[in-house]
């Protein structure tokens, strides 16, 4: 079977070359959704605190969570997970205290000090989305095509890991 075998309107060698690119994509926006979020606390002069540890502290909002939850619920991507929290408490942004029936585990949840970096987020999301939408960037239709696109192929892989192996 050729590689140039027709799948619908494009060829499997086509749907390779889009499934990279994709994939690269994905891996840019997210380093450049990190340079945008550095970019604004350098705008309103919080320093101490790095683009990394201001979305863990948007995406765990006003939940109280453990370390593991954190990336089982998907609010953080990263390997140093302790190192973060670690110095999200150190810098008075989040609370921590021992779990009552497991005593390994620990529980965390934002300071006030910690919400108001989350609103900085939110805040800076806000005016995102806004402006994509009033600029005609991308519609609410399209964020649900691209939302449910992404959704299905985190499926996909998640499968992957655990049926596969």
């Amino acid at each position: 079977m050729s590689m140039e075998m027709q799948v619908g309107p494009v060829t499997r060698k086509g749907f390779m070359t889009g499934y990279l690119e994709a994939l690269a994509l994905v891996e840019r926006l997210h380093r450049l959704l990190l340079d945008v979020i550095k970019d604004e606390f350098e705008r309103v002069g919080v320093l101490e605190i790095n683009a990394v540890q201001a979305l863990l502290l948007f995406n765990i909002g006003e939940n109280e969570v453990t370390a593991g939850e954190l990336k089982s619920r998907g609010y953080y991507q990263g390997s140093n997970v302790s190192y973060n929290l670690k110095k999200l408490v150190e810098m008075g942004y989040m609370h921590h205290q021992r779990c009552e029936i497991d005593r390994r585990s620990v529980r965390v949840k934002l300071t006030p000090r910690g919400r108001e970096i989350r609103d900085v987020v939110e805040g800076l999301f806000a005016r995102h989305a806004e402006g994509l939408e009033g600029k005609g960037v991308i519609s609410a239709d399209g964020i649900e095509d691209i939302t449910g696109a992404l959704k299905r192929m985190e499926r996909y892989w998640t499968d992957q890991i655990r049926y596969i192996y």
